[in-house]
């Protein structure tokens, strides 16, 4: 079985782009806070890059932006290539097969709870995403 999920912010916006037979595709990273500090006290935080294909790609770009808070469940995928160097490069990242926001959606101003500036967009009309309420989420 390989699933993930992971709950986290982007930390840049959504890098989006289309395959030569005109697939969308969707890139971003998100940040996770881990549990636990290094023995100096300082707080650790592991960056897992995020794909996502298709509808989920084309509304991942449009609505995402760096610092959005997202879950993201999915499959961890590896793969190799070869650099234009000539030396060969590995890849570990999730593909993601649903996408959530968890920013809470202002109808007024279009902001989110977090003050950044977020358009104002009906939850109904994105296909494939649900809000999430956090005030009874124990984190």
């Amino acid at each position: 079985m390989n699933k993930a999920i992971l709950i986290g912010n982007l930390t840049r916006d959504p890098d989006s782009r289309k395959t030569a037979n005109g697939v969308s595709v969707c890139t971003f990273s998100i940040a996770i806070n881990r549990k636990f500090s290094s023995q100096s006290g300082e707080k650790l935080t592991d960056y897992i890059p995020i794909v996502c294909w298709r509808s989920l790609a084309d509304n991942c770009s449009k609505y995402l932006h760096r610092g959005s808070k997202v879950a993201v469940l999915g499959a961890i995928q590896t793969r190799t290539y070869e650099a234009q160097d000539g030396s060969k490069r590995y890849v570990t990242e999730v593909v993601a097969d649903e996408v959530q926001f968890l920013d809470r959606i202002s109808q007024d101003a279009g902001s989110t709870a977090g003050g950044a500036s977020m358009p104002s967009v009906d939850p109904n009309e994105i296909e494939g995403f649900t809000t999430v309420d956090d005030d009874g989420l124990p984190f």
